[in-house]
């Protein structure tokens, strides 16, 4: 009895992190989809870039890579693209545990920032961003997972330049 019940736990937590790293592929080579995926070794890699000791934004940034694992951006005008890019992040957001940080409604610009929060209220494991275009706009949906602090974000899209940087830079001022 005891032994299917951790059995079940186990099998539950692997499946939600495995499902976490794949909730969003589907997206990645569609038409009408632009995909930017990074993962752990090309941030690694990254890392290692020699600066320069002085240049203390570009330091925070090399510390900051260090601490990511994947991050996942998929942007698209296609209508019918955009709500399938919806009902994945609503459904995801349901199953993973994501607690809302911040909710903007702009000019019919909707931005939800959902996270996973580590160890302080700062601290976040998963990062995920689901921008609605409003009629122009590309919808953008960020997946960023690791282990770093809220406060950094920004560092990350100045240097990467992101779509919906501005959106993430707003949350991580706010939560200071």
């Amino acid at each position: 009895m005891v032994k299917k019940f951790v059995l079940t736990i186990v099998f539950t937590l692997i499946t939600t992190a495995f499902y976490a790293q794949n909730a969003f592929d589907k997206f990645d080579g569609q038409d009408d989809v632009t995909s930017v995926i990074v993962n752990k070794k090309m941030f690694d890699l990254m890392s290692k870039v020699k600066v320069d000791a002085s240049d203390k934004e570009t330091q925070q940034y090399i510390n900051l890579i260090k601490k990511l694992d994947y991050l996942k951006v998929f942007t698209t005008k296609n209508p019918k693209i955009e709500a399938d890019m919806k009902a994945s992040a609503d459904k995801y957001i349901k199953s993973s545990g994501l607690e809302e940080l911040m909710r903007v409604n702009d000019s019919g610009k909707n931005v939800r920032i959902m996270v996973k929060s580590g160890a302080s209220d700062t601290q976040i494991k998963e990062l995920l961003m689901f921008v609605d275009g409003a009629k122009n706009d590309e919808t953008v949906l960020l997946s960023l997972t690791g282990n770093f602090d809220l406060n950094e974000i920004s560092v990350l899209t100045d240097k990467m330049q992101l779509p919906g940087g501005t959106d993430l830079k707003k949350a991580s001022k706010g939560k200071r």
